[in-house]
């Protein structure tokens, strides 16, 4: 069924609805293709490439084929989606038949049926950067709606970097927690150590290195084996520091 005309505060503001503390990094890059796909005309199939450093990869996509038309590129090494990812232009392929930039990935496109496509790059942070794909089934699907759909991108390029930026603090706040909890119940070890041993806190912390390396565990793991032995002592059962 044809698309109404695009309508961009309907797409916005469904841009606009994304909760990151309800929503991880793959629904927000699935809700990006989705308004994309059901906001512009003419848009067939979408799809969110992703380059970090060298390596490109399709992070959301809304069928196999728009899948597929990236892996091609990626495999080429070149193509609208890297070049406009990489450059954060605009590109559009208006027919496929005709097209001479990407002569090779273009015969491909249009053997599996799609005319025309547009890539519009999406600067999300210094280590990472994307295209938005869209892919057409008929030729110059996108000359009309070049700068519609390139303000769209704008504002899921704000919806990605602050999915990405969420995502980074969510991550760091959990490593730093965990450090937070192995620091603690090693400082729980080494006291036990250093009262059943009269020895320095440094004195202590080489005993559990060394049961650490005797038994091939990691350090946290033998600090909590021994807070463990003394909150409930097994007996007969040699402590860690005993090893």
């Amino acid at each position: 069924m044809p698309q109404s005309p695009l309508d961009l505060t309907d797409a916005v503001l469904r841009l606009g609805s994304i909760r990151h503390d309800e929503m991880d990094l793959d629904a927000v890059l699935t809700r990006i293709t989705e308004v994309a796909r059901d906001s512009i005309p003419g848009t067939a199939e979408v799809s969110v490439t992703l380059v970090h450093g060298t390596r490109a990869s399709t992070a959301a996509h809304t069928g196999d084929l728009a899948r597929q038309l990236d892996q091609w590129q990626y495999e080429q090494g070149r193509g609208p989606c890297l070049d406009a990812a990489t450059t954060g232009t605009v590109l559009i392929v208006t027919d496929m038949i005709e097209e001479r930039r990407w002569p090779e990935w273009a015969f491909r496109a249009h053997t599996v049926g799609v005319c025309s496509a547009m890539s519009i790059g999406l600067p999300i942070q210094e280590a990472v950067v994307g295209a938005l794909n869209l892919y057409a089934t008929r030729p110059d699907a996108f000359g009309q709606v070049a700068e519609p759909a390139r303000t769209l991108a704008g504002h899921a390029a704000v919806a990605l970097a602050n999915a990405h930026l969420f995502d980074s603090t969510a991550t760091l706040a959990g490593q730093m927690q965990e450090a937070m909890r192995n620091r603690a119940v090693i400082e729980q070890a080494k006291g036990i150590i250093m009262g059943q041993r009269r020895c320095t806190a440094d004195e202590a912390f080489a005993l559990l290195a060394r049961a650490s390396q005797n038994s091939n565990r990691k350090l946290r793991e033998v600090a909590e084996a021994l807070v463990q032995q003394v909150v409930r002592p097994v007996p007969g059962q040699p402590t860690a520091a005993d090893r």
